[in-house]
Parts: C-alpha cells; sequence; structure tokens
C-alpha cells in the first residue's frame, strides 16, 4: 500500500528530479498546495496572490523508504532557513513546508526539524495538514528531464542532484538500461 507525502521546497521542478531517483518512490508530480485559490494555474501561484506553495506530491512505497527518509532527502537538498525564499526564487510560492496527511506524518515532520536543527539552525519550514493538491500544468512534468541543458537546470537543478547523489547513493534507483 502507497503513501502520498507533499512537499515545498522552492521550485517543484528541482524536488520533482530529486525524488523521481530514489528507490521505493512510485510517482511524482508537481503542483500547488497550501493557498486559497481554487484549480490555479502556475501563473496564478507565480504572481504569489494564490497563497499556495510550488509543491511535489511524491507516491511512496513505505516498505521501501519511509516519510522519515524523504524528509532527509528534503532537508538535505534545500536551504529550510530562508522564509519564502530558495536563492533567487523568491515569494510565498517558494516557501519551505512540509503538508501531512496524517498524524504519523505531522510527528515525523516535527522530529525531522528538530533533528535538521542543529546543522541548519532556525528552520521555517511550514508545517500543516494538506486541505488539498491542484496538479501543475502538463510542461512542468519531468521538467528537468526534458530540459537538462536549459540554464535553470543547470544553475539550479543540476547542483542539487549531484548534492541528493552523492548523500543518498543507497537510496538511488538504478539507472535505466
Amino acid at each position: 500500500m502507497s503513501e502520498i507525502a507533499v512537499l515545498a521546497g522552492g521550485c517543484f521542478w528541482c524536488l520533482e528530479a530529486a525524488y523521481d531517483e530514489l528507490k521505493g518512490v512510485l510517482n511524482v508530480k508537481s503542483g500547488y498546495a497550501g493557498g486559497s485559490t481554487e484549480t490555479p494555474t502556475y501563473k496564478q501561484v507565480c504572481s504569489g496572490a494564490t497563497g499556495h506553495a510550488e509543491v511535489v506530491r511524491v507516491e511512496f512505497d513505505p516498505a521501501v523508504i519511509s516519510f522519515s527518509d524523504l524528509l532527509d532527502v528534503f532537508f538535505t537538498i534545500h536551504d529550510p532557513t530562508t522564509l519564502n525564499r530558495q536563492g533567487a526564487d523568491v515569494g510565498t510560492q517558494y516557501r519551505s513546508a512540509i503538508f501531512y496527511t496524517s498524524p504519523a506524518q505531522h510527528a515525523a515532520a516535527e522530529a525531522a526539524v528538530e533533528k535538521f536543527t542543529p546543522h541548519w539552525g532556525k528552520i521555517v519550514t511550514e508545517i500543516a495538514p494538506l486541505t488539498i493538491f491542484y496538479p501543475a500544468e502538463k510542461e512542468h512534468e519531468d521538467y528537468f528531464v526534458n530540459n537538462p541543458w536549459s540554464g535553470y537546470c543547470q544553475a539550479v537543478i543540476a547542483p542539487k542532484i549531484a548534492k541528493l547523489r552523492k548523500a543518498f547513493r543507497e537510496r538511488l534507483k538504478a539507472p535505466a538500461a
């Protein structure tokens, strides 16, 4: 039986590319959560007026990778200390957030913040219940895979993927043959 994790750590393209590489991750979908606008568009979310964050919805097999393991990756590949910002991406849509789907996920999120506070210092990651997830438009799916040579992918996503591959080598899926 699979579970769902919904995480916001800046641009959803970065998180999608990272989680797609992990064993036990069955599907990753970019989208929006945490705001008030129904069925928002990318343009609306980028305006900052919807209250939504760019998120990924990670479907995973907890027998292979735990929610806590997903959070270890989360707190390794993004900066949870900058409010409403990841690098040059600025606005509430780029905030750090964990949208939990169960009391166990809520507890794991709180434990992860406590675990990573000595490393990061003050963590500003929002921990909130997931109310609804809105999928992003099709052009955002597999963005890194489909656009590996774009400037953003090279400058922002590729270094995060390199960090993931170094820190979590044992958790990576086997390369496609």
